[in-house]
Parts: C-alpha cells; structure tokens; sequence
C-alpha cells in the first residue's frame, strides 16, 4: 500500500472524530462546553479502561468476551468486601479495591489457562467464562442489585479534583499504564509479535503459551478496574453491571483502527475510538434518536471500520 494511503488509513479515525464533534456543535454549540465534554470524558472512563483491556488481546489476534462476565464477578467480590446494603460488607473500605482487582485478574488467567491449555479458542474459551462470571455473581450477591454504602468506593466517582471527576484521573492512569505495556516491556513487544504471526514469533522466541496466558491475565485486571469504576457510578454491585460494555468496548476497538486480525493499532487508537462511540452517542442523544437507532448507527460504524482497515486483504482475494 502507498505510504499515502496507509497514513490516510491510520488518520481516519481522528478525522472521523473531528469532523463529528464540529458536526455535532453546529447541531447544538453546548456540545462543545467544558460540562459536556467533562461529563463525556467522566462517561467514556470505564469504557476506556474496558476497551484498553481487550486491546491487547486483539492486538495478538486473539479475541476476548468475557468482559461482561468479568465485570459481573469482580462487582461480586467488591461488594462482598465492602458495607452494603445487605449488612453483611466486611467494611474494608478502599483496601476492598486491590483485593477485587487480585480476583478479576484470577478470572482473567483462567480465562486464558483454558484458552492456551485446553485448547479452546479464544472467542469461545472467554464466552463461556463470561457466562461463569455472570452466574458465580447472580449466586453471590443472590440475584438482586446490592447498593454499596462506603463513601470511599462511592467518592471514586463522586469526588473531584479542580473540577475534574476522579473517575477521569483513574482512566488516564489506567492508560499510562497500557502505553508503558505496550511500548516499553517485553510482554507488550511479545504481545505486538503475537499478532504478527505466532510461528515467527515462537521461532524468535517468544514464549507463546505463557504470553497468552499473561495478556488475558492483563485484560482481566483492566476488566476489574473497569466494574470498580462502575460501581462507584451506579452506587451498587450488580451481575448485570456489564450489560452493554462488550460492544462498546469492542466497537471502541475496531472503530479505533485496530486490526481485528491482530498486530496493528494500540492503546492510543483506541482511546481514539472511545471518544468517537461516546461523541456518537452523545450526538444522537442530542438529536434525540432511540436507543436502537444508536445501536444500528454504531454497527453501522464498525462494520465500516473493519472495511478501512482490511483494503489490502481485500485487495489480494480479488486478485
């Protein structure tokens, strides 16, 4: 592909975000006021951590689904180690964080020990621990929506830092972190090689099985962080806290311009990506369209993603 071409496909996506937000702000000027995009970014915080997440498994060609799950099980663990409703939080306050994450990273590994050991593929080794997730939480917090009392978690969305939601401040941390990952250690390398073709990659040595374990390990700890974030939002833990967030941080992805069949893209093209489904849906809230309108809109804009991003495939079969 000419070097021209591939620069414009790599633009692409922030183009597309340009031209929505100026789009949007000719609709309705307030779009562009410092509340609304402070209250989209305080919006676009858990799904960025989500999408971040699952970006370093698609990067390696892989696919992770058991984002909703995951969510579900650590929102279960918080709870449990929290005061809630139910009377029966152990009150550990902020301490109940770490400990939640330690679970979601569990998760995560089993996800991946299934996937690498078991032979499972991907898409469906995470599926079905996804459902795991939502059931071992529908048992744990016994089916119903359970309020978290503790001001500590509850300030993790609430409280603000000169006008800022700390909630924004965790998301931007969580990305420092994928950036460091991705560019500047081994398993972000190794992660990046994966994608690129996992033959060449074990015969340069890459340790393959141990990678893939560790990076659905990585995505499930992005995941925990993710159901903390919403949690402290809703004010509850729930085994629905997940609902939706596998499509959108999926979309987010894809949207982003990373490639589904690993390799290409990173942590920045889907942050990217966030901001182009949530001005999106921001926009067409505005404009006052139905929820299903949204979703078909967004599906639309994947679909058209995956094109912009395969030409050369496309390219090579009609040869």
């Amino acid at each position: 592909m000419p070097a021209s071409k591939t620069w414009l496909t790599r633009a692409t996506p922030t183009l597309v975000l340009v031209g929505l937000c100026l789009l949007i702000s000719l609709v309705d000027p307030r779009f562009l006021s410092l509340d609304n995009l402070v209250r989209i970014a305080a919006a676009a915080s858990a799904p960025l951590v989500l999408a971040l997440g699952v970006t370093f498994i698609i990067l390696m060609g892989s696919i992770d689904l058991s984002i909703e799950g995951s969510m579900a099980f650590t929102a279960s663990v918080l709870t449990a180690l929290v005061a809630n409703s139910s009377g029966k939080g152990l009150e550990l306050g902020l301490l109940a964080v770490p400990l939640a994450l330690v679970a979601a990273g569990a998760f995560g590994a089993v996800v991946g020990l299934v996937h690498v050991y078991l032979r499972v593929p991907s898409f469906m080794a995470s599926l079905g621990m996804g459902f795991v997730g939502i059931g071992v939480a529908t048992v744990l917090l016994g089916g119903e929506r359970v309020s978290i009392l503790d001001q500590n978690i509850r300030g993790l969305s609430l409280h603000r830092m000169l006008g800022v939601p700390l909630s924004i401040y965790i998301a931007l941390l969580m990305l420092a972190v994928a950036w460091v990952i991705q560019n500047h250690m081994r398993l972000g390398r190794h992660v990046m090689a994966l994608g690129g073709g996992e033959d060449l990659a074990a015969v340069s040595g890459v340790r393959v099985k141990r990678v893939r374990v560790l990076a659905f390990t990585l995505s499930g700890v992005f995941f925990g962080v993710g159901a903390v974030l919403a949690c402290a939002r809703l004010g509850a833990g729930s085994a629905l806290i997940g609902n939706g967030q596998l499509f959108t941080a999926i979309s987010a992805v894809v949207v982003g311009g990373t490639s589904l069949s690993g390799g290409r893209g990173g942590v920045f093209s889907t942050v990217i990506g966030v901001l182009i489904v949530m001005v999106l849906n921001n926009g067409m809230i505005i404009l006052g369209l139905p929820t299903f309108i949204q979703q078909g809109v967004l599906g639309a804009a994947i679909i058209a993603a995956v094109l912009v991003n395969a030409p050369v495939r496309s390219f090579v079969v009609v040869k």
